[in-house]
């Protein structure tokens, strides 16, 4: 039992804290991905492999906030107890959701399509980036001031210790395993990136 709390335990609490570090680690990789932007001509390979290992991380975080909105909204005594999200920020979510899933759902599409579907994918997923930047942007900063407190209940310096914290280390396993998944997703892709990059070559030595 001991083991299955270190795990699974921590109900609302451990929801927001992995809710909170999956947000950290997407940071961390759009901040990669908004360089690449910058650059595109130069760093395209970066941007097709970052974008891919961010799949992984990105179906976590949606999981991880769709888990806590299905457990209000079926009744659950903890979650009814915590309250939602603020308004705002409930409002804001479906656009956050729908954003992402295109901008995501399109770059995929582009990579296996090819250069070929530049004509007719580069635009949505072009679009769907920026409205999705700025709903991401909103996003961020109405929860940034909520970061802190969970990121240190989780990761101080004695967080893992005599089980003080229930399910800490199922949330650094789903962690891990997101970004190992999101890093082998993105080497198994690498062969597709090859059409991009040749395309790219070709455009730019004419």
């Amino acid at each position: 039992m001991a083991s299955e709390q270190r795990l699974t335990g921590g109900g609302t609490s451990g929801n927001e804290r992995l809710t909170a570090a999956t947000g950290v680690l997407l940071l961390v990789l759009l901040a990669v991905i908004g360089v690449t932007i910058i650059r595109l001509g130069a760093l395209l390979w970066v941007h097709l492999f970052v974008g891919m290992l961010l799949l992984p991380p990105v179906l976590l975080k949606m999981g991880s906030t769709g888990y806590r909105f299905a457990r209000y909204y079926t009744a659950n005594p903890a979650y009814r107890e915590k309250g939602p999200p603020a308004t705002p920020m409930r409002l804001l979510a479906p656009f956050v959701v729908i954003s992402t899933v295109v901008v995501m759902g399109s770059g995929v599409a582009l990579l296996f399509a090819g250069p070929s579907s530049r004509g007719t994918l580069f635009p949505i997923h072009k679009l769907s980036f920026f409205a999705w930047l700025a709903f991401t942007v909103l996003h961020v900063l109405g929860h940034l001031l909520d970061l802190p407190a969970p990121l240190r209940a989780d990761f101080r310096a004695n967080a893992g210790l005599s089980g003080q914290e229930p399910g800490r280390d199922g949330r650094v396993l789903s962690l891990v395993g997101v970004l190992v998944a999101g890093l082998v997703l993105a080497v198994l892709l690498i062969p597709e990136f090859g059409p991009w990059l040749h395309a790219h070559l070709h455009a730019h030595h004419h």
